[in-house]
């Protein structure tokens, strides 16, 4: 063979092969630059959708605060003979049916995983305060002092959870809470929910132990007062205690 034609050969091999390496890499250093942009794209994604959330949360609350200040503002209003007693409670009326819509709101966020927890307590520090608010209301309405203590235990429930919510979103916010371990992730507190339910309603059953005396019998082998179930006074108290400890329990 002429060596003049094996050279010219051999160079055009390299050149095919420099080639094919040439395309190789533009295609790796592609998919390279693609992966960068997407990474930092994903990453822009998520601090927006961060900074869309606390927006929108922190706009809930706002409206929480608005409406709780309201709602005493009013009743000051009543006291100073400002408002009727009836122009009261037809407010009243409005502010659970406004504070109910405000409350919904929370199923909307879409929260990133981390501040699921703080969104879970914030919504029940805010239902744990309706509810008070609605045992409030029956206070006033029919000056039932029951129905103002349970209003008082809610609230102090509202004030724990919304206390919890905001650790909560604080921790995650400055990046003290991770959830890379499963097992740290948050659980709702449903049982501190049922313990309360219950401590309310046997509050309640006091009561109306108390208060419908008469209602007493006698006493079991264990020295408890065993009450006389045929009293109708007590025994529409005690179902009505009943009554609330079933609807408040998860």
């Amino acid at each position: 063979m002429n060596p003049k034609k094996k050279k010219i050969s051999r160079d055009a091999r390299r050149q095919k092969k420099s080639k094919m390496r040439n395309v190789a890499l533009a295609v790796i250093g592609a998919v390279i630059i693609g992966a960068v942009i997407s990474y930092n794209y994903s990453i822009e994604q998520t601090k927006q959708k961060g900074l869309v959330f606390g927006k929108e949360l922190e706009s809930i609350q706002d409206d929480v605060k608005a409406i709780q200040a309201e709602f005493y503002s009013e009743k000051t209003k009543m006291e100073e003979g400002d408002k009727s007693r009836e122009q009261l409670l037809e407010f009243y009326d409005m502010h659970i049916e406004r504070f109910k819509t405000t409350i919904e709101k929370y199923d909307s966020l879409d929260a990133p995983e981390i501040f699921e927890g703080s969104v879970v307590l914030l919504k029940m520090s805010s239902q744990s305060q309706l509810d008070s608010d609605a045992e409030y209301i029956k206070w006033i309405k029919h000056g039932d002092e029951a129905s103002k203590i349970r209003s008082d235990t809610l609230l102090q429930d509202a004030l724990n959870y919304e206390l919890r919510g905001l650790v909560e979103f604080y921790s995650a916010k400055t990046g003290t809470k991770s959830y890379d371990d499963t097992d740290e992730k948050f659980v709702k507190p449903r049982n501190d929910i049922a313990q309360k339910a219950n401590q309310v309603a046997e509050h309640m059953i006091k009561e109306c132990n108390e208060k419908y005396g008469a209602g007493k019998s006698d006493k079991d082998d264990s020295g408890s007062i065993i009450y006389d179930a045929s009293n109708p006074e007590w025994s529409l108290c005690i179902e009505e205690a009943e009554k609330w400890r079933e609807s408040h329990l998860p």
